[in-house]
């Protein structure tokens, strides 16, 4: 295997990264995402007189209750269309006192759809639904929040009517969180949930604020979606991979940034008239995504967030909403989401030493389960370029441990990873290839 491998990347250093399939049910998936729904869920969410976390808590009610109520429906129907395919449950519990942002113990109720996938590997796309005015503790006056939050959470609901009618090896869960608007509590209850049941949460993608396309100064941008993503974290939260990630200068190679650039291909691929730009930062300033509790608990997480967000006065009405670009954000995702699930589980153990010559690379990795996959893909890039610039494509010849030799590149100019590939092409996101002992 490794030298069929050499002899594909002699002399050429390998091609350019390899383009995406085409894969007609993704295709079919990114068609079927529907505007008219996207734009009638955000009417429907805007229309409560506010969705604040500590407002009306009753299911007939204007309040989080009212809206709540309604998610739960579009969800439970989405499931009733699909013949249960689509498994609907609420995840509801006491939330302590937090003064200021919770002044009083509250209820908060989170919706859950899952997705069964033919392994218990799992993807997360969530946003929260609750709303604020300008001052985060009123809980009565208007807050229609259309942008932050009802336009991520439409895009959620849109995606799990598009994703359910089919077969993914990876499960796909569709959080709908509570109390994003206090610190995220209701996202944070949920992934302290998974860490504790041992859930294999691959990748957690949050939509937040993604309705806008005009800027505060008049400047339109339809074109751009950020997409932030993290690089080391703090030292309090790091495990040993991460230190070892970092001590190797694998700081832009964290499993969040990993799972960045396997969504930017994706989209490139399949919704080319929007353009994802990897923010190198866990967050925007003020550091207020649902994806930072599934970060602090080790999971690989990331946000999308509108280009041109307008940080002015919270009068966050649908009239200020671009539907299409909510609707190309919700592709986008739609796209990610199909492609990771489809592919293969990310190998294991990934090392990288020097050729015995002394030129070149020899990479060595385990498969992440018994079964492995078709085969594989070796990325490699400088180490100041942003993203792979080579690759060679192998296939897998046993389900034990695999080797690749790439000749005539420095090996501490370079960086390296590996993807696994089924026998469709389908990439899961690139492990950074550590040091060998």
């Amino acid at each position: 295997m490794a030298g069929a491998v050499a002899a594909a990347a002699l002399g050429a250093r390998g091609s350019e990264p390899a383009p995406l399939p085409g894969d007609a049910e993704i295709d079919k998936i990114v068609s079927a995402v529907s505007i008219e729904r996207i734009q009638r869920s955000i009417f429907v969410l805007a229309s409560f007189r506010t969705r604040h976390t500590l407002s009306d808590p009753l299911p007939s009610g204007d309040g989080i209750g009212g809206a709540g109520a309604w998610v739960r429906a579009e969800l439970e129907r989405t499931a009733a269309a699909t013949g249960g395919r689509l498994r609907v449950e609420l995840d509801t519990f006491e939330q302590p006192a937090q003064p200021p942002l919770i002044p009083q113990p509250v209820e908060i109720t989170n919706l859950v759809a899952t997705l069964p996938g033919s392994t218990a590997r799992t993807y997360v796309l969530c946003a929260h639904y609750d709303s604020r005015t300008k001052d985060i503790r009123d809980a009565q006056n208007p807050a229609p929040g259309a942008d932050d939050n009802a336009s991520g959470v439409a895009a959620v609901l849109e995606l799990a009517r598009s994703l359910s009618p089919y077969d993914f090896g990876a499960t796909m869960v569709f959080l709908i969180t509570a109390g994003g608007e206090q610190g995220g509590v209701g996202a944070a209850h949920w992934a302290e949930q998974a860490k504790l049941r041992g859930l294999d949460l691959a990748g957690v993608i949050d939509l937040d604020v993604v309705g806008r396309s005009r800027s505060a100064d008049g400047r339109i941008d339809r074109r751009d979606v950020d997409l932030f993503a993290q690089g080391a974290p703090s030292s309090g939260e790091r495990g040993a991979d991460v230190s070892a990630l970092i001590a190797a200068g694998g700081e832009n190679d964290t499993p969040a940034r990993s799972l960045a650039r396997a969504i930017r291909d994706a989209a490139a691929h399949y919704v080319p008239a929007i353009n994802v730009r990897i923010v190198y930062r866990a967050d925007r300033s003020r550091g207020d995504g649902d994806h930072a509790p599934f970060l602090h608990r080790g999971f690989p997480a990331v946000r999308f967030a509108e280009t041109v967000e307008d940080p002015g006065p919270r009068d966050d009405v649908v009239d200020l909403l671009d539907f299409e670009y909510v609707t190309a954000v919700a592709r986008v995702n739609a796209a990610a989401l199909a492609v990771l699930a489809r592919a293969p589980a990310p190998p294991c153990q990934v090392r990288v030493a020097p050729a015995a010559s002394g030129s070149g690379a020899v990479l060595r990795w385990m498969p992440a389960g018994p079964t492995g996959p078709a085969g594989y893909r070796v990325v490699w890039r400088e180490t100041t370029a942003p993203f792979w610039e080579h690759s060679v494509d192998l296939m897998a010849s046993s389900h034990g441990p695999a080797q690749a030799s790439v000749p005539g590149v420095a090996l501490e100019e370079t960086i390296f990873g590996v993807e696994a590939i089924d026998g469709a092409g389908h990439a899961s996101p690139a492990v950074f290839a550590l040091p060998a002992p």
